[in-house]
């Protein structure tokens, strides 16, 4: 059996339209992803007042070293000078809930 190749259609011009339909449609969709991207909201962060003072608290306690060099300086100098009181008193009840909270007992 033979088979008639002069009726079949010119399959470089279906190739050519086949390319052209993925094209378009490629572009169709490049089209619909571009305007759901401008319908999108972009994202974005905002730090509260609140927030940005806490982060500068924070930066700040972290840059000092926890002790107050001018409370120091005074006690020193009352001492040197024979100035500086002790109320015995309130050391000892602090020192009697050091130790309780430190053992437990209360």
């Amino acid at each position: 059996m033979a088979i008639n190749i002069n009726n079949l259609p010119n399959t470089a011009q279906v190739k050519n339209d086949k390319v052209e339909q993925n094209t378009q449609r490629q572009q169709t969709a490049v089209q619909q992803n571009a305007t759901q991207g401008a319908n999108q909201k972009q994202d974005s962060v905002s730090i509260t007042p609140q927030a940005q003072q806490f982060s500068k608290l924070t930066e700040k306690a972290s840059n000092s070293s926890g002790i107050d060099q001018e409370k120091v300086e005074k006690i020193r100098q009352a001492i040197s000078e024979g100035k500086y009181k002790i109320n015995v008193e309130q050391l000892a009840r602090r020192i009697v809930h050091f130790e309780s909270e430190l053992f437990g007992k209360k």
